[in-house]
């Protein structure tokens, strides 16, 4: 079939031609976007989940709401080699440029553009060639405290846009990277802004380990956060996922090979968007058939292995590999890091750091005291594959 017209999109981020099985999630951003700018609190949402499961396209279809809603949108990455006081900093001021040429918003906004050069001073920003015209205003936004400043950028940046009749949405991404400090001054202007009714919510994204990370940093996390997992489509999400797409392209595609792509990809949305990818281009004409499916399979497998996974393996030390291997080895995770360092012949003590430098590079993360398992979905059945060549 003529790859001209392929609908299936297997790229990081992508918003796949069917969203599918994330229904409960959307309009229950939908609800707190619009209860939030109106006055009433919501809960702001850190969404969880594996690598794969599609919590970026998640993060862009509640931006594109957020907009629709009357919010003005900052989307961000946390790094894992810069500070949330360095990628913030252009946001905000992004932010409240366009907040100052509204009408009912410039003396708010001209007030936290003051703070916010204080801001930048005392975190040593580079702000570029471009100065902020504000002066600064002594006492606001300068302690040199990311907890204290955040928050009070958060409380202003809330003030200019209920001026205005608008809202603030920060959306960030890969949020397991922040430092416990950083998550904890998000967590600190969160609060803040609820208690003050002001019209800024964060929807973030990451990794699972982040709901016990945000209970650490503040207790009272869970009271602000509401925390949706993002996980595999169960069958009939999957299947529409994969048909839907098709029908509209008058495709039509049999139950068996629908039956071995959902074994394939285990459910999991980029995974079905790279075999739908591969099926469509392996198949010369409607129905898509089993024999196709089979196709599309030796494809992706390939693909994934030189592209997808191999990317992760390459940022691994040959010790780091060593471990990751012996986990593959034990089977399906999740995995007692007991078994793991049997599995390696070493001292569970000894493996510490090397585990640590794992977690950190975000391969591996611990669901449950003293278990580990692989962030990315089938990455045992690849470390498998690769043993055995």
């Amino acid at each position: 079939m003529d790859p001209l017209y392929n609908p299936f999109s297997p790229g990081a981020g992508s918003r796949p031609p069917e969203l599918a099985g994330r229904e409960n999630i959307v309009n229950d951003a939908r609800i707190a976007l619009a209860r939030t700018i109106r006055g009433n609190n919501s809960q702001s949402q850190i969404l969880l989940g594996l690598r794969g499961t599609g919590k970026t396209v998640l993060l862009n279809e509640i931006e594109s709401i957020a907009e629709n809603e009357g919010y003005i949108t900052s989307f961000v990455e946390a790094p894992e080699n810069r500070s949330l006081a360095e990628i913030l900093y252009p946001q905000m001021r992004q932010i409240l440029r366009k907040l100052s040429v509204l009408e009912n918003a410039r003396v708010a906004a001209n007030v936290a553009l003051s703070g916010l050069r204080n801001f930048a001073s005392v975190f040593k920003i580079a702000v570029g060639d471009v100065e902020i015209s504000a002066e600064p205003t002594p006492g606001s936004a300068d302690s040199g405290d990311l907890e204290f400043d955040l928050t009070q950028m958060f409380e202003l940046i809330g003030k200019a846009a209920k001026s205005a009749n608008r809202g603030w949405a920060l959306l960030i991404d890969e949020v397991q990277y922040l430092k416990d400090e950083e998550l904890a001054a998000i967590i600190v202007s969160v609060h803040r802004v609820n208690q003050r009714n002001l019209p800024v919510i964060v929807v973030a994204a990451g990794l699972p380990q982040i709901a016990k990370l945000s209970g650490d940093a503040k207790s009272y996390s869970e009271r602000l956060f509401d925390f949706p997992g993002v996980g595999a489509l169960d069958r009939t999400a999957a299947i529409e996922a994969i048909r839907n797409p098709l029908i509209k392209e008058d495709i039509e595609i049999d139950d068996d090979a629908l039956d071995l792509i959902i074994e394939m990809t285990a459910g999991y949305p980029f995974f079905i968007q790279e075999w739908g990818h591969n099926i469509w281009n392996s198949a010369d004409s409607s129905p898509i058939t089993l024999e196709d499916a089979q196709k599309a399979s030796e494809k992706a497998l390939a693909r994934l292995d030189s592209g997808f996974f191999r990317v992760r393996m390459d940022r691994l030390t040959n010790a780091e590999i060593d471990y990751v291997n012996a986990m593959a080895l034990l089977g399906t995770g999740p995995y007692k890091t007991t078994d793991v360092a049997s599995q390696l012949g070493k001292d569970q003590s000894s493996l510490g750091p090397r585990r640590a430098s794992i977690i950190s590079k975000g391969m591996i993360y611990s669901p449950n005291y003293g278990d580990v398992d692989f962030t990315v979905p089938l990455f045992d059945d690849f470390l498998r594959r690769r043993l055995q060549q």
